[in-house]
This record gives C-alpha cells, sequence and structure tokens, in this order.
C-alpha cells in the first residue's frame, strides 16, 4: 500500500497565507478592510468575496497623502501612526455614503499589537463614519498619532473639505446620469 503525501499549498510554504483564517473571513460573507504594510506605505483596501475570489471595491494608500499637502521632507514616514490614520480617514470619506453594511478588519500575517498602525488606520476608518467592530482598548491615543507632525490638523481638515466637495459632485454627476436615462427611456 503506497503512503500518500500531503502537499501544502503554495502560499502557505512561503508564510503569505493563513488559509484557516482565510476561511473563517469568507465564510462571514461581509465586506473586509485589508490592511497591509510595506517598507514605504501603508495601503487600504475594502474587498468583497465570491466563491473564493476577491474583488476590490475600494483603495487607498499611504502614497496619496503627498497630493494632500504630507511635506516632502516627512516622506520618509508615509508608513507612520499618522499617516496609517489619515489614510484610512481618507479611505473612508471615500466610499461612506456607498457602504451602509458592516465591515470585518482583515489583517493578513501582520500580528496584532496594541496601539499600532494597524489600528490606527481603524481610528481614521471609525472616525470617518463607516462601521466596524473593534476593540476601544487596542486603538492608540489620539495624542500619540498626532506626535511630531505640526501638520497633521491641516491635513486633516483638507481631507475631510476635500472629500465632501467630491460627494457633492459625484452626486451631481450621479443625478444628472438619472436623468439622462429616465428621458432616453421616455422617449
Amino acid at each position: 500500500m503506497k503512503r500518500q503525501i500531503k502537499l501544502d499549498k503554495k502560499r502557505k510554504l512561503q508564510k503569505k497565507t493563513n488559509y484557516n483564517k482565510r476561511l473563517i473571513l469568507l465564510k462571514g460573507n461581509y465586506l473586509r478592510l485589508v490592511i497591509r504594510k510595506t517598507n514605504k506605505y501603508i495601503t487600504m483596501q475594502i474587498t468583497e468575496s465570491k466563491q473564493a475570489q476577491d474583488k476590490i471595491l475600494y483603495s487607498t494608500s499611504s502614497k496619496e497623502l503627498l497630493k494632500q499637502n504630507w511635506p516632502e521632507n516627512k516622506k520618509g514616514s508615509l508608513k507612520s501612526l499618522a499617516a496609517s490614520y489619515l489614510t484610512g480617514l481618507l479611505l473612508g470619506k471615500k466610499c461612506k455614503d456607498k457602504i451602509k453594511e458592516k465591515i470585518i478588519l482583515d489583517t493578513g500575517l501582520i500580528p496584532s499589537t496594541n496601539g499600532s498602525r494597524i489600528y490606527a488606520g481603524v481610528k481614521g476608518i471609525v472616525d470617518s463614519g463607516l462601521k466596524i467592530n473593534y476593540n476601544e482598548k487596542v486603538i492608540p491615543k489620539e495624542e500619540r498619532i498626532k506626535r511630531d507632525y505640526e501638520f497633521f490638523d491641516e491635513i486633516k481638515n483638507k481631507l475631510e473639505k476635500s472629500i465632501a466637495s467630491q460627494n457633492k459632485d459625484e452626486i451631481g454627476r450621479a443625478s444628472c446620469r438619472e436623468r439622462v436615462y429616465i428621458s432616453v427611456v421616455a422617449v
């Protein structure tokens, strides 16, 4: 009788995917907030899974903060707590009016540490108005997020104003599209 050899999946061997954790997340049928850290940036995505296929609905990176007056001399700090918070705020403001359902956090293989950059991003998402379950104890303090960044409040206010104006423009464009559609159908 031959002995069977169990083959591990490639991404498991490369330590890129925890399939047990992924299966639990996929069974929930909720939208997922995927937060990933790279050597330079923080990337946040809201994804939807259907039949184990992930579809990215909204995405943003801390690199986009450079367009929001993040100082060039602080370019190396685009993975800091402040950058993570502002990236979460930016993503939340982009999709606030479009997502009504609950979102769950997907950190992947990043270890969960109290007060980390991941939870600063979650705080940004929550402050933008999206619903996500989290424990208040793991969120970093406001003073720790703002520390050493005198430009933090300026960028935060600019983000809130620019996203609000974008949403108004999109609503206006959508109503124009609806009028055009109605007139075409009526003809």
